[in-house]
This record gives C-alpha cells, sequence and structure tokens, in this order.
C-alpha cells in the first residue's frame, strides 16, 4: 500500500445567496467566496487556527487509530462550515492498474447516493412539479400499487420488496441478463409482486423504493436520471466529479470495487439500477452538497422539517429514517443523528451530516473495507451523542 495523500486545512469552493446561519465557533461572519459562484448562500464562520488545530489533531488521531487499519482505500474528509478540516485520500481506483486514488477520484458511494436521489424529488417538490403525497400511479400509470405516495418510497413505509429478492424467484427474471430500473418497474406488474405489508403502516428498508424514485425523476422531467440529476443539483453546485452509472459499456473505467485483499469483485445482473446506488462521487463533492443543506433557497425550510424528522414508530427504539436519510432520534439526552450509510459490492461508504454544528463527516472505502462505519464515533467529538458507544 503506497503511503497516503494526507492534506489538512483547506477550503471547498463554494459561495451562495440567501443567509442562513452556521453554527458555532466563529471569528467575523464570513460567507465562503473561493473558486466560483453558486446560486445559493450559507453565511459561514471562519474558523479559528485554534478550532484548527485541535480539531484537525483528534481527527488525525481518531483516523489512524480506528478507520485507517489494514488495508484502506479510498477517501476521508471531515468538514465544518464548508472548511475541509482533515482528508486523507490513498489506495487504488483499479488495482491492476495502480491507478491511485486522489480528491477527484468517483467513488460509488451505493446507498449514501440514496441522499441525492432523493433531494432530486424534493427539489421538484420544491418547485411545484411533484407532490410528495402524491400518488405514485398518477405519475407512472404502470405502477401497480393505488395507494404508494412519492413519501412512502422515500422513507421506505411503501411495503415493496426488494427487486433483488423477488427477480431470485423461479420464472421472475432472467439472471443471465443485467435488470434496468423500466424492467423493475415492468416486472412488479407483469408478475403481481405482492407487498410485504400494507402501505404506510411500519418501515422496511428497500433499493426498489430508490429505484422507483429515480424513475419518477425521469418521467417529470423529461430527461434521463443522469441529466436531471445534473441540473437539478451536481450542476448548481458545482459537483464536478459526481455522475450516474446508466451505462455499463464504461464499467472498466470507473472506480473498481475490492476485497479487502485487493481481488476484484465482480459485476452481476443487479448492477444495471440506479437512484438506489450507482451514483460516484467525491468527499469534496459531498461536502458542497452538505453545505447546501443548510441553504432554504436550495430547500425550502418547511421542506427541510420533513425530511430530518422520524416518521416510523411502530417499534421502539432511537432508530427511525426521514425522507433520505438515516436517523438516530435520542429517547433522553443528546442531539438527533443523522447520516446515510451504504455497502455495495466492495464499496463500503459513510456520510454523518452533524446539523447542530454544520459538520460532515464522510468516508468512502471501495475494498470492502467496514471501518468506513468508524466515521459514527467520531461525531462524538461534534455533537452531543451520549448514545454512541466509544470505539
Amino acid at each position: 500500500m503506497r503511503k497516503s495523500n494526507l492534506i489538512h486545512i483547506t477550503v471547498v469552493g463554494l459561495s451562495f445567496l440567501l443567509p442562513t446561519s452556521c453554527a458555532k465557533d466563529a471569528q467575523a461572519q464570513t460567507s465562503i467566496h473561493l473558486l466560483e459562484k453558486k446560486p445559493f448562500e450559507v453565511p459561514c464562520s471562519t474558523l479559528t487556527p485554534e478550532y484548527l488545530i485541535e480539531k484537525k489533531a483528534a481527527i488525525d488521531t481518531y483516523f489512524h487509530s480506528y478507520i485507517n487499519k489494514g488495508n484502506f482505500s479510498g477517501g476521508f474528509l471531515v468538514a465544518k462550515n464548508g472548511q475541509i478540516i482533515y482528508e486523507d485520500y490513498q489506495g487504488y481506483s483499479n488495482y491492476e492498474d495502480k491507478k491511485e486514488i486522489d480528491k477527484n477520484t468517483p467513488i460509488h458511494v451505493a446507498s449514501v447516493g440514496k441522499t441525492l436521489t432523493a433531494m432530486s424529488i424534493l427539489r421538484l417538490v420544491d418547485s411545484g412539479k411533484l407532490q410528495l403525497d402524491q400518488k405514485v400511479n398518477t405519475i407512472l400509470p404502470s405502477f401497480p400499487y393505488k395507494d404508494i405516495t412519492v413519501r412512502m418510497l422515500l422513507n421506505h413505509r411503501s411495503g415493496i420488496p426488494y427487486y433483488g429478492y423477488f427477480t431470485e424467484k423461479k420464472g421472475v427474471w432472467d439472471r443471465t441478463k443485467t435488470i434496468y430500473n423500466d424492467d423493475v418497474l415492468h416486472l412488479l406488474g407483469s408478475k403481481n409482486i405482492k407487498l410485504e405489508f400494507t402501505p404506510d403502516t411500519r418501515f422496511q428498508y428497500s433499493n426498489t423504493n430508490y429505484v422507483i424514485l429515480a424513475s419518477i425523476v425521469e418521467k417529470i422531467t423529461e430527461k434521463s436520471f443522469q441529466m436531471a440529476l445534473r441540473e437539478l443539483i451536481l450542476n448548481p453546485l458545482g459537483m464536478r466529479h459526481t455522475f450516474v452509472m446508466d451505462d455499463l459499456s464504461k464499467k472498466e473505467k470507473v472506480t473498481q470495487s475490492y476485497y479487502i485483499n485487493n481481488k476484484r469483485m465482480h459485476w452481476n445482473y443487479l448492477d444495471g439500477t440506479y437512484g438506489d446506488k450507482n451514483i460516484y462521487t467525491t468527499p469534496r463533492d459531498m461536502v458542497k452538497f452538505d453545505l447546501a443543506m443548510y441553504s432554504d433557497d436550495f430547500l425550502s425550510k418547511d421542506l427541510k422539517k420533513e425530511i430530518f424528522k422520524g416518521y416510523s414508530y411502530e417499534r421502539p427504539g432511537q432508530n427511525n429514517y426521514g425522507l433520505g436519510f438515516r436517523l438516530i432520534e435520542p429517547k433522553d439526552d443528546g442531539d438527533q443523528y443523522t447520516f446515510h450509510n451504504g455497502w455495495w459490492r466492495g464499496n463500503r461508504t459513510s456520510y454523518v451530516t452533524v446539523r447542530q454544528d454544520t459538520v460532515a463527516i464522510i468516508c468512502f472505502a471501495n475494498n470492502n473495507s467496514t471501518s468506513a462505519y468508524k466515521t459514527k464515533g467520531l461525531a462524538k467529538e461534534f455533537g452531543n451523542f451520549p448514545f454512541i458507544e466509544s470505539e
């Protein structure tokens, strides 16, 4: 393993136009104006040198103690107010060619991409082109379930089973063929796929929900999901190293997926769908997305209230799901913990957004390293999360 490409204390190039106050740790209020002008403003405090030194040291210790262990390959980043405190890149996007991962290397972020899919839907809701509680069959006429709404897809309360399970049943799908979004939608009706439960009666995580959401984006915009995502999110935020993998003829050109021993993982018939996965991005691009989520111009204040609240209380406990984000809602002391993890093939990913302190903690790995999920423990450095066990 080569020496890591370690970079500290950088600022992401964002400039926004609508005021939204950032969290604590201030000098003078200063908007971040660097590389380019963007259509959203999030005025943020400049971090003090003392804060940067203190946090960088704490993050460095944590990173090398819990994440950078063994054969880590990927990108790791911590930012506050859009200012990068710490980042590290190491390993290979293509081990066979020894192509190294750097700050501009897009990695398949698996289910972390659901946050982008969800926000593309919600940007359409904000613009009046879609309603949260609109029935899906009024948008996609071939959708076979009459009582499922867009919101139920977003919060995983639809009852639709995972396509990876129902396509394993005899006679449903020829698994020598790649399955795509249109195929999933078609099979739900043509194969009479039964719901797991009555819609909106409980939570069940299902990738199928987000495949259908991507199809809704395509239907409403009359564009491919790739093009719609660019127009709704990627281009406005300057996320230049983010894309949807919707053309498998290019699969050898993207960052590959590996086992921990650097043996390549092979693609299979489930790799053709997107919206639930197949979004490639970088930690730096995700910081741009994270900061935009504080702007009431990127998404309205009322809509953000719908995003960051739980919907599923049928079972006891603190774990919940909003609209595109996982939540831990403490019953007693502590702040709400907001995040999304991902796992597809060898891609293990984590995106933590500490919204009380305008902090993003991001780790994308492409070699099946579960250490990517250790970001959870680092959140305690920035927020009141007594329910998170120390590593």
